[in-house]
């Protein structure tokens, strides 16, 4: 279906998106608070020109055509074995950001495969990782990978098919209770309670924000999904983000001592923000000074500039773009348009974006650099209920 124009896209976003989740019906009121000329703080949104709106979808609609090429016979996107099946997640995740889903629409069948992937790399105890206990980053992957698992199935319930539909709810079930005992592990410091850390308990901390906010989001995404997740849970997460917060900085650090306490980048900024908002805090004080933070050290040098060797250009970009969306008003209106140019000079003709400058997530390869900047950049179409704002 042709859509011609930014309104007109927006449009049929709205209202297409609307047939498969409830949750996603309020995008209708916002899209047209836009189109009658909302204001920058009730709608971030409006802060677009109309010729930002066209190269936001132009920009976006030839990243998931390359996305779209890079899925393999199993219905995983391509990357090292160590970031899946949590990259296949980012990628179902953007497609759903432009209003894609897995049972209509040019990407349908492939993000049902996709879904599927994901589903099968789950284990008896709940985790969802592909590689094996014995491998040198299990610790490391298998938490982050779960997580973010955890969120995408959250995100696509209610968007599938009647049977796959079924799986999902009982794989959302077991990943639950895999996080919630994670979460309940013995902590050695009670700073730490609340919070989430690698998979091996022998570590110097028993938490960090990085993995922490990954958890939350598969927390909230699980409980407007109507699934049983205890007030408690989030609350005790919440409460360990808010601790990271450190005031001198007005940012957030990666975690509460050693390395951590003096460890500040993007990323956890952007980690730290968007988390507040997740739980109303999105107004805050500590969230506004955050967003301070985050427009000194911004993202016009692309794949570079980072504040620490821990701060990764496309997964800070994801992180602060949605935070400052939360913000909203000045905030989103000085941070976003730069993005949006840096990213649309950059984008390689092919649509993807270059690997992560970051030689580690380098080797996640390009699937996880374009699925990752579309996160960044589609914040404007609100079209992902855990983003909603």
């Amino acid at each position: 279906m042709p859509v011609s124009s930014p309104v007109h896209r927006r449009v049929w976003l709205s209202a297409f998106s609307s047939l498969f989740a409830l949750s996603m019906m309020v995008h209708t009121a916002i899209a047209q608070d836009r189109d009658s000329g909302g204001d920058k703080e009730s709608d971030p949104s409006s802060a677009l020109t109309d010729k930002q709106w066209d190269q936001l979808d132009t920009t976006v609609d030839n990243a998931l055509k390359f996305l779209s090429t890079q899925q393999a016979g199993d219905g995983s996107f391509k990357s090292h074995e160590v970031g899946q099946p949590a990259i296949t997640s980012f990628c179902v995740l953007a497609f759903l950001s432009q209003g894609h889903t897995p049972v209509e629409g040019p990407y349908a069948k492939q993000l049902s495969r996709a879904i599927d992937f994901i589903m099968s790399k789950q284990r008896e105890d709940g985790l969802i990782c592909s590689i094996g206990r014995n491998h040198q980053y299990y610790t490391v992957s298998g938490s982050y990978n779960h997580a973010i698992n955890g969120l995408t199935l959250c995100e696509v319930y209610g968007m599938t098919g009647t049977d796959q539909q079924k799986s999902i709810r009982t794989a959302i079930e077991n990943a639950l209770a895999f996080t919630r005992k994670e979460q309940a592990k013995s902590k050695r410091w009670k700073d730490d309670k609340g919070g989430w850390r690698y998979l091996n308990p022998a570590q110097a901390i028993d938490a960090d924000l990085s993995i922490t906010s990954w958890h939350l989001m598969f927390y909230r995404s699980a409980r407007n999904a109507e699934f049983d997740v205890p007030k408690e849970d989030i609350e005790a997460a919440a409460a360990y983000v808010r601790r990271c917060y450190d005031e001198e900085k007005g940012s957030f650090c990666y975690g509460l001592r050693g390395y951590g306490r003096s460890s500040f980048s993007r990323s956890m900024a952007g980690a730290g923000a968007l988390s507040l908002s997740l739980a109303g805090d999105h107004q805050s004080k500590m969230a506004k000074r955050t967003g301070d933070f985050i427009l000194e050290h911004q993202f016009n040098d692309f794949n570079r500039g980072g504040l620490t060797r821990e701060d990764r250009y496309f997964y800070g970009a994801f992180y602060c773009s949605q935070a400052m969306y939360q913000l909203g008003g000045d905030h989103f209106a000085k941070f976003y348009p730069a993005l949006l140019k840096t990213m649309v000079d950059n984008q390689n003709r092919n649509g993807s974006w270059s690997r992560e400058a970051n030689q580690t997530d380098g080797e996640l390869g390009f699937a996880y650099s374009t699925s990752l900047a579309v996160l960044a950049l589609t914040p404007p179409y609100q079209l992902v209920p855990i983003f909603q704002r």
